[in-house]
């Protein structure tokens, strides 16, 4: 049974000890499912994106901008859904849907804090496309390491500032209604629904960060985007442009998956935000990180290489 501070010592203040994690089902059949297809979706997940990081880890010739951004971009994919799916598996699996107020806040930290990431690795990597294509005489010396470390230390700080501005907002809201919630892990809508407290300023922050970590870096990639456009029009072989363009396709492919996935979640208003959209939250939540390795490993020649060098690295060890 959930209790409140408020209803033990008999004020008006609530403090939340739990929240219940419904998910997407109450029926045990279909949680059975959903537990061994999470799983699957999981473990793809880990063992795509481990294997892109050891192989740009291991291959020296990945040792560029590019291929240092989409270590990075796995790894935080990797962190991303370790933050939530694991908790939902023990939830499916042994029909315990509670989570603590501190578990909820930890979790809702991380999620907030990584897909800010997410979305700031992205637009450095446009800007390192940007560089390669638009002034490729300048490549060494543009995207020199020690910037490439910095711009990587920049979205990280960005992305843990803007997690702890949301979490601790969120410390401030009272919970004094009903704990339950309608999702497969803790939401920022979802937690803003069940408050009893003024949120308008939680409302008003999100907006205004939220333009800052999400809208200026999607204007910035469309930008960059423009200008790659416009350099590659003006190549003059077929075969030179369509190379080109294959070396800014999957970046393009994931940034298109993940805002497509976000913006099903997060444009509508906060009041029609409902049950429903859990097939939404769980694309981007758990389908987008798992496809980045595989949209990224289809058709890329260097990481077929570097997979084929560290499996057979691997096997000739044994062998020896």
């Amino acid at each position: 049974m959930l209790q409140t501070v408020g209803e033990m010592d008999g004020s008006n203040q609530s403090g939340v000890s739990e929240f219940l994690l419904l998910g997407i089902s109450d029926s045990p059949e279909q949680q059975r499912v959903l537990f061994w297809m999470f799983l699957a979706m999981y473990l793809v997940t880990v063992v795509g994106n481990v294997l892109i990081i050891l192989a740009i880890g291991f291959d020296p010739r990945l040792h560029t901008p590019m291929y240092f951004f989409l270590a990075n971009l796995s790894f935080t994919d990797l962190f991303f859904v370790t933050n939530t799916i694991p908790k939902m598996l023990v939830s499916l699996q042994s029909q315990n849907k509670a989570i603590s107020y501190a578990g909820c806040l930890t979790q809702l930290y991380f999620l907030v804090s990584l897909v800010a990431l997410d979305n700031l690795i992205l637009a450095t990597m446009a800007y390192d496309r940007y560089v390669a294509i638009c002034r490729p005489l300048h490549y060494s010396t543009a995207m020199s390491p020690g910037l490439c470390i910095l711009l990587l230390t920049l979205c990280w700080a960005l992305s843990v500032f803007y997690g702890l501005t949301h979490t601790l907002l969120m410390t401030r809201v009272t919970f004094c209604g009903s704990r339950k919630i309608h999702y497969i892990f803790c939401e920022m809508y979802v937690l803003l629904r069940l408050a009893c407290s003024n949120t308008q300023v939680n409302h008003r922050v999100l907006i205004a960060t939220g333009s800052f970590i999400f809208l200026a870096p999607l204007g910035f990639m469309i930008m960059s985007y423009a200008w790659i456009v416009k350099a590659i029009l003006r190549i003059p072989s077929a075969s030179s442009k369509y190379k080109a363009f294959s070396t800014c396709a999957s970046h393009l492919a994931v940034v298109s998956l993940f805002y497509g996935t976000l913006c099903m979640v997060y444009l509508q208003p906060l009041q029609t935000y409902s049950m429903k959209d859990s097939v939404a939250t769980v694309m981007y939540a758990v389908v987008t990180p798992m496809m980045n390795p595989f949209i990224y490993s289809l058709r890329n020649k260097d990481i077929h290489g570097a997979l084929g060098k560290l499996f057979l690295g691997k096997a000739f060890q044994r062998l020896t």
